[in-house]
């Protein structure tokens, strides 16, 4: 099996995750990973989990040329191309509209760090304020973030998580919603208590690397 045989059957995986946990509805969201220079990305106009293999579009990542194979890449397409070509270490991007991210964004922009999976897995989260979905607005606003934080939520539209591979780049979508939710919930009885900065600190210094792994592993 090819390499990129083996990524669009990753993506298959992953894509139908996220309609699975419902972190997207009907034909809503893209994915996309990185490979030898390409980005393959979820085709416009189809549901997550009705992608096949051999259709996800290959797009050159230096030049923008695709593939053709009678599909239109997502609309996204510019947020994801300008994200790969900002930063080199980024290997998928997962862009989601799950209900409680969308949710925060309506009353809150700063989410803060409240729990030890949060502070190892994600991290900081950062904000953009609400911009025309499908334009080279969004994906300029989009790629000015993706070297500061793996995710970055859109205020009034969803969420956008960035790994070195799939599986980080969607478990920290899966974070980040349990995140919001949490955070929507405590918000409803007092003001949430969230990790100080020392407290974050000792998550980081805990070998964080090695405890993302294994939080990693644990997910199936």
């Amino acid at each position: 099996m090819s390499n990129s045989q083996s990524i669009r059957e990753e993506l298959c995986r992953y894509a139908q995750k996220t309609v699975a946990n419902k972190l997207v509805v009907g034909p809503g969201g893209n994915i996309s990973a990185r490979h030898d220079g390409k980005m393959y990305l979820s085709p416009s106009g189809f549901a997550l989990d009705e992608i096949r293999p051999a259709q996800w579009v290959e797009v050159d990542i230096a030049t923008g040329d695709m593939t053709d194979i009678g599909l239109r890449p997502s609309s996204e397409v510019l947020m994801h191309l300008y994200a790969y070509r900002a930063n080199p270490d980024i290997g998928a991007i997962v862009h989601t509209h799950p209900p409680y991210c969308i949710a925060f964004t309506l009353v809150a922009r700063d989410l803060p760090i409240m729990f030890p999976d949060q502070a190892a897995l994600v991290g900081r989260t950062v904000y953009v304020p609400y911009v025309l979905p499908t334009t080279d607005k969004l994906a300029d606003a989009v790629v000015e973030k993706v070297n500061e934080a793996s995710s970055i939520l859109l205020g009034n539209h969803g969420l956008v998580t960035t790994g070195r591979n799939l599986r980080e780049a969607y478990y920290r979508t899966e974070v980040v919603e349990e995140s919001s939710k949490i955070y929507l919930i405590a918000s409803a009885i007092r003001e949430p208590k969230v990790m100080t900065s020392e407290e974050y600190e000792e998550i980081a210094s805990l070998e964080s690397e090695a405890y993302r792994i294994q939080l990693l592993q644990k997910m199936k």
